[in-house]
């Protein structure tokens, strides 16, 4: 082994490559991910610590009128013990682990990706990243298609920093709706918060009352303008009628702004 070939590995040159293969690319929360890391020896012998997989997203902190986005390491699944990897030799480790409940998905611009990485003393740790697709749990869908067969348009998700909401991660997934139908005139905004868990789901509701005239300012001073609601779905509702669902959503609705 020269000591150039050894050297070159320490900055990433001629060192062991990774690359994370997944069976399945799109997933729900909650569901298992599947797939093979694939470790190629480079021109030397390497010792490698272990072999870890970080699941990674973003979320904005404001702080003094300014947004950040911030990186939250949603779950780290440790795949091996150390070992040693020969030049040009391939190793193939399978992994399984089940994806967090409290991911969030994917729509909009929102980024959830599996980073890949091997722990190398002394030299630069080779990664990859796959970016996977995480798409609603039935519980949201339904949710999600009821307060839109009342007349909401989904017009923004984004992941916001909030401690005191964010279970069990720093921030919170806000769907925010506007109407288009019956609500236009009384409500502003209506922002949803899911919080899944394995065989339930709590939702927030977040209904922002348009404002009309001075008692309307004073409640916005106030912050008196927004109402909050909680309800609870169990696995039995997967199956629940839209239509049944939104009727219970509207009365939520209509007792808020009442």
């Amino acid at each position: 082994m020269s000591l150039f070939k050894k050297m070159m590995a320490s900055v990433g040159v001629g060192a062991a490559t990774v690359d994370t293969r997944l069976f399945k690319e799109s997933l729900l929360p909650g569901e298992l991910v599947q797939g093979e890391v694939h470790i190629t020896g480079g021109d030397i012998q390497q010792d490698i610590d272990e072999i870890y997989i970080y699941v990674i997203t973003h979320y904005e902190r404001e702080s003094n009128n300014n947004k950040t986005k911030e990186e939250c390491i949603l779950l780290k699944h440790r795949l091996t013990e150390p070992f040693t990897i020969e030049p040009q030799e391939t190793k193939v480790y399978p992994f399984t682990f089940q994806l967090p409940y409290a991911t969030p998905l994917t729509i909009g611009r929102q980024p959830v990706y599996l980073r890949t990485g091997l722990d190398i003393k002394n030299a630069i740790d080779p990664g990859d990243s796959d970016y996977i697709e995480v798409k609603p749990h039935p519980l949201m869908s339904n949710v999600l298609e009821a307060i839109t067969s009342l007349g909401f348009q989904l017009y923004k998700v984004d992941c916001e920093f909030n401690r005191r909401l964010g279970q069990p991660y720093p921030f919170v997934q806000e769907f925010e709706f506007r109407p288009q139908g019956q609500f236009r005139k009384y409500v502003d905004e209506l922002e949803v918060i899911f919080f899944l868990r394995e065989n339930e789901m709590e939702v927030l509701l977040e209904v922002d009352k348009r404002k009309r005239g001075f008692a309307g300012m004073l409640e916005e001073a106030f912050d008196m303008d927004e109402r909050y609601m909680r309800f609870h779905l169990s696995e039995n509702d997967e199956n629940r009628p839209t239509q049944e669902l939104a009727i219970w959503i509207e009365q939520m609705i209509m007792k808020s702004i009442g």
